[in-house]
């Protein structure tokens, strides 16, 4: 590739991040705005007087959760040849949590997670190990919101669900279902090229959801992430003044949090916030309740990652500080550097060929 285009290739790159980074800002920050005009001065007060306890708990219920999700993502890279030892797995589920509430994307905490474990198995393995995880953990959420929703159709749960919402709860949950059993057929019936990607990445996936040893233990740290981050969900509701009950909880809290990976905003703010007003009064939580609970479960959420910057500290504590060979100049690394997806040589290479 020539350098001109190489170069204008690269500052279009840049381009885009940047746009998408303040379309990001500016649409949570709009979010937050809208629902705060709706709801906002009864939720201050909320807020102000929310019961510390149900607080604290919904921490430790956070803190569990990724623990848990981090004995997930080992247990998922360990078949794909990634040998996480228990400490580098939680320690590294928190660094990527840090970044992915205070980064644009979600997903850029993950990508440095799958970047500084690829030693182990390349970057591949790495990369599917990482979105397999999240997979799964995104799955148990639409099955347990699947499981309580036909029950509030079925049974007198006090929940009456609007028949837009109903039929779009539906229609998402008979969708995923239809493409998971899709995938399911096709895996099975399938007959790749030995040696081939298609082939392994059938094997990987056959590694690390159906080996029976595997998926007893999928099934049980999943079941634990999801009942923790429902569970301080609902605590956040209680702190704050509101009730709910459990059949709600499963039924219209996954709806909230699922809300959060669509990539209009940074950590989720704004969307889970909207979805939360809209969402929650069906289960009998009042509107401002429904948004000072969402704002105390995104504070805690942020609180609960910063662990994440000790990982950070013992990386820089372990490489120190970088020496300009042939300088006497001490050049600090940036915090986040070693947080983030590490660049590949060419990609440097044409990093370099871009610079005036």
């Amino acid at each position: 590739m020539p350098k001109e285009r190489r170069r204008d290739h690269t500052r279009a790159d840049r381009m885009r991040r940047v746009v998408l980074r303040v379309t990001q800002s500016v649409v949570a920050l709009g979010l937050l705005v809208l629902v705060w005009r709706l709801a906002g001065p009864d939720a201050i007060g909320m807020l102000a007087t929310a019961n510390p306890g149900w607080l604290m708990l919904a921490g430790v219920l956070l803190l569990a959760h990724t623990v848990f999700a981090a004995l997930r993502w080992r247990v998922t890279a360990a078949p794909l040849g990634i040998d996480l030892t228990r400490r580098q797995a939680i320690t590294e589920y928190f660094l990527a949590q840090l970044v992915n509430t205070t980064l644009p994307g979600g997903v850029v905490g993950d990508a440095g997670r799958a970047a500084r474990s690829r030693h182990h198995s390349g970057l591949g393995a790495a990369a599917g190990a990482v979105a397999m995880e999240r997979t799964i953990g995104q799955l148990s959420l639409f099955v347990v919101l699947g499981a309580a929703f036909v029950i509030t159709l079925v049974l007198p749960t006090g929940i009456v669900w609007p028949t837009g919402i109903a039929v779009t709860v539906a229609s998402v949950l008979v969708a995923v279902s239809v493409a998971v059993l899709a995938l399911a057929v096709a895996a099975r019936r399938a007959q790749p090229r030995p040696g081939g990607r298609t082939a392994r990445l059938l094997d990987g996936l056959r590694r690390t959801l159906v080996a029976t040893d595997v998926l007893r233990a999928q099934v049980a740290l999943s079941a634990a992430t999801t009942a923790c981050i429902l569970g301080a969900f609902a605590c956040c509701i209680a702190a704050v003044g509101g009730t709910i009950s459990i059949v709600a909880v499963a039924a219209v809290v996954p709806l909230v949090l699922l809300a959060m990976l669509l990539p209009l905003s940074i950590g989720g703010w704004g969307v889970r916030e909207g979805a939360a007003v809209a969402l929650l009064p069906i289960a009998g939580v009042a509107a401002a309740e429904a948004l000072a609970a969402s704002v105390a479960f995104g504070i805690v959420a942020s609180a609960v990652a910063l662990p994440g910057l000790v990982a950070i500290w013992a990386r820089r504590r372990a490489q120190g500080a970088e020496i300009v060979p042939g300088s006497e100049h001490v050049v600090l690394q940036h915090p986040f550097r070693n947080a983030l997806p590490e660049e590949s040589p060419s990609t440097t290479d044409e990093r370099s060929h871009a610079a005036p």
